[in-house]
């Protein structure tokens, strides 16, 4: 392999990915902290058809679950931003548009043939009202938490970019020929055992692009690959029921095959759009400024990663006899630990709750009983262990 031209395609993809992610997660931090929690709630909190819209344009999982669920992951602004840098406008624009038409038609199958008894309780991503200062808030949010969620996933999506341009054949799909239903389905096949971050698989759907891949095919991988994945399947069947996944699956592959058809039919070469936004030729480097996002962009995701990692062996057993530690799994970023958080602060005996992700841990100060936090716990679709060693 061509480790020089490894190099600079990687460079060149996380340059001009860096200024737009770095704008995309302030702006998410600006809305978590500033948006009230009783805004979504006046909107989000009936079972109507209005309601779900709002949740697949807002990303709020209250009632509406399923139109959560599917358009969250392409609408965030982040990935917006990001699919920009990389894909031209026209994916920008149709990416998101895709997912919320997916999002509402989902969220209203659900509404009609799903009822409430056979849905387990509301899994809410709903941060908690955090203390302190807002700006610091907005900030933490951005740069560590996001980065601490999705930051080795985006890693990984960029590098597996950078091999593709360098490793696989250019024009290598079009030995498809005229069959891109054909492309879509390999793509998800690929996608279900595995996860692919919504982010992280834009680098990794415009290198496949440049190969060949056709734009109806990369918009499947775009929509799919986030939600279809085994360990999201799990979790969704878990937590929503079988009828719920049934119907969660079927409008996701469903729509996203409809919408990538419609895509190759327009006739548009976006291919050429993402070539021009990738920056793929290696005459000329990247701008200043772009490699100083670049690098600032590195950085923070480094320093996330790190502090994940090292969480796990600085947690200490506590002093403070009415602290309790219990093991919690299926947890995978801050959303699971707030949704873990928001279920037991209100039992019992709890006067203060804190949910780990990293170190699968949930600490409760108080005399609160296991009985009662282990039914909340597995109430909301998590794997609860006990008490952990940490407490014994």
């Amino acid at each position: 392999m061509d480790l020089q031209g490894f190099l600079t395609s990687l460079l060149n993809v996380v340059c001009e990915m860096a200024p737009y992610l770095l704008l995309g997660f302030f702006i998410a931090g600006v809305l978590h902290v500033f948006v009230p929690q009783k805004f979504y709630a006046n909107y989000l909190s009936r079972n109507n058809k209005l309601s779900v819209l709002w949740a697949a344009l807002l990303g709020i999982p209250l009632p509406p679950i399923a139109s959560f669920l599917i358009a969250t992951p392409q609408t965030g602004i982040d990935s917006i931003l990001a699919t920009f840098s990389l894909m031209g406008l026209g994916f920008a624009i149709i990416r998101p548009t895709a997912a919320l038409i997916t999002g509402v038609c989902g969220g209203l199958l659900v509404n009609r043939l799903v009822r409430e008894d056979d849905v387990k309780e509301d899994v809410s991503a709903s941060c908690q009202v955090e203390s302190g200062n807002r700006i610091w808030r907005v900030l933490k949010y951005a740069y560590y938490d996001m980065l601490r969620d999705i930051g080795l996933r985006l890693l990984i999506g960029l590098v597996v970019a950078a091999l593709i341009q360098v490793a696989v054949p250019d024009e290598f799909f079009l030995s498809f020929g005229s069959q891109p239903l054909l492309q879509m389905l390999v793509i998800l096949v690929i996608a279900v055992p595995m996860y692919i971050c919504s982010t992280g698989s834009i680098p990794v759907a415009a290198a496949l692009m440049m190969k060949g891949l056709s734009p109806g095919a990369a918009l499947v991988m775009l929509m799919a690959g986030p939600a279809v994945n085994l360990a999201s399947i799990l979790v969704v069947h878990k937590s929503m029921g079988r009828r719920f996944t049934t119907i969660y699956l079927m409008t996701i592959v469903g729509f996203a095959i409809l919408f990538g058809l419609l895509l190759n039919s327009t006739g548009i070469d976006f291919s050429v759009a993402a070539q021009d936004a990738c920056c793929m030729s290696t005459s000329a480097l990247p701008s200043p400024f772009k490699i100083i996002c670049a690098t600032v962009l590195t950085l923070l995701i480094i320093f996330a990663l790190m502090m994940k990692f090292f969480s796990k062996f600085t947690a200490q057993k506590p002093s403070d006899p009415d602290v309790t530690v219990y093991r919690v799994e299926d947890m995978h970023c801050s959303h699971c630990e707030a949704a873990v958080v928001r279920a037991v602060e209100n039992l019992p005996g709890v006067e203060k709750a804190k949910a780990s992700a990293s170190a699968n841990t949930l600490t409760i100060k108080g005399p609160a009983t296991e009985e009662s936090i282990r039914k909340a716990v597995e109430g909301i679709g998590y794997t609860f262990k006990g008490r952990s060693s940490e407490s014994r």
